[in-house]
């Protein structure tokens, strides 16, 4: 979206630039309306249609694969993550299993974390996953995530939540689906 941003800008610059530095010509009031006819359409209807309609084609599938929509062929594990002043709490349902800063996920499926706060805003962030999310006080926001490679994901808290914000930072470990279920079972709680 910033790229695109920054093409619209200069194209814009652009076209103000031509139309300062044009010379008038003599023309007709006829000539001069369909003149003005056309930079109206061009420039005030076809221009933001069309760059609405790319940023939607590429934004709602991005969009659509975050969403913690309901899956036909497989169930999603659901991890459970509660912000606190300035750490962070990860709990497995069905499971007693806690972890403090951690998460395990596996690789290549889709894993739906229930987030939410213990006391102020915080925000959930794992750039290279996904998209952030809000952590509120009283309320659980869901979060699909999907790690489609076994590796260490960094995350942080993207809202200013008091004086250890800054190192309010987080691993997300992706295994192999296999490697998952091993830990999984062999997992103890807070580790």
């Amino acid at each position: 979206m910033a790229g695109f941003a920054v093409v619209t800008l200069m194209v814009v610059v652009g076209l103000w630039l031509y139309a300062l530095c044009r010379r008038p010509r003599e023309c007709s009031e006829e000539q001069a309306r369909r003149v003005q006819n056309r930079w109206i359409i061009g420039g005030g209807l076809i221009l933001p249609v069309a760059s609405i309609t790319l940023l939607l084609a590429f934004g709602i599938p991005i969009g659509h694969r975050m969403l913690p929509l309901p899956l036909a062929d497989t169930e999603v594990l659901r991890i459970d993550v509660t912000a606190r002043q300035w750490w962070w709490d990860v709990s497995y349902p069905g499971h007693s299993l806690r972890l403090r800063d951690e998460l395990h996920i596996p690789a290549g499926m889709p894993v739906d974390l229930h987030l939410t706060s213990d006391d102020v805003i915080h925000a959930f962030w794992v750039p290279r996953l996904g998209g952030k999310l809000d952590m509120l006080p009283g309320r659980t926001n869901v979060l699909r995530l999907q790690a489609d490679e076994p590796g260490v994901y960094y995350g942080q808290c993207a809202e200013f939540c008091g004086i250890g914000h800054a190192h309010m930072k987080f691993t997300v470990r992706a295994h192999a689906p296999s490697e998952f279920d091993a830990w999984l079972e062999g997992a103890t709680g807070d580790e």
